[in-house]
């Protein structure tokens, strides 16, 4: 394992799950649209949607700082070397029949999402994307959940409850919304934003 590394992402879910893996991590808050969904592209599908999104974050990451970009403020318990430590990033999505189901823009949108997802299977796919001394490396966690039949009444206390927003898909499987999910089959950790098996093998590649 690396002994320092950049999280390219202000999601605290991601940085906890670092912790959890006793990675010793500095935060970096690349400039972008921040409650903004990347659109697919024409005829992309929704597993290389998450892909290339990721990448992209990556990548988006690398030319931050290389053109000068840093931490504000600079931790000072942080190494001298951390420009070059190796920078992972990660992006989520939501996919049912086909279709990305990202951030809803409202209350109405969260519930229309709630309703689709209602008592059926959905997959959850996230990309993780190292980059480190020029090249990329990438895996993809993908996991299947399925919510319990929900009522109109179990939809409204939820979205009323500010859950839904800036959540991929419209739920937080770490937060309320795990009492409404009847069955998960894969990376738990993959389903918050950052699968923790898939980010080791990555971070194994590295060394020092």
């Amino acid at each position: 394992m690396p002994s320092f590394i950049l999280l390219a992402s202000a999601s605290p879910r991601r940085h906890e799950i670092l912790d959890q893996l006793g990675i010793p991590h500095g935060i970096l808050r690349v400039p972008a649209p921040e409650g903004e969904d990347e659109p697919q592209l024409p005829g992309e599908a929704a597993a290389d949607y998450v892909r290339r999104t990721a990448r992209d974050k990556a990548e988006r990451a690398v030319a931050w700082l290389a053109s000068g970009g840093r931490p504000e403020p600079l931790p000072a318990d942080w190494p001298a070397t951390w420009r070059d430590a190796p920078i992972l990033c990660a992006d989520t999505t939501v996919i049912l029949d086909g279709d990305v189901l990202g951030k809803p823009r409202d209350a109405a949108d969260a519930a229309e999402m709630l309703r689709r997802l209602s008592g059926r299977d959905h997959e959850v796919h996230t990309a993780v994307v190292l980059a480190h001394q020029g090249a990329f490396h990438e895996a993809v966690s993908i996991s299947t959940v399925r919510f319990q039949p929900l009522t109109q009444a179990d939809i409204a206390a939820y979205v009323a409850s500010s859950e839904p927003f800036g959540k991929a898909g419209g739920y937080a499987i770490q937060g309320r919304a795990a009492a409404l999910i009847a069955h998960q089959a894969g990376s738990h950790s993959g389903v918050m934003g950052l699968p923790a098996h898939e980010t080791s093998r990555l971070l194994a590649l590295c060394r020092g």
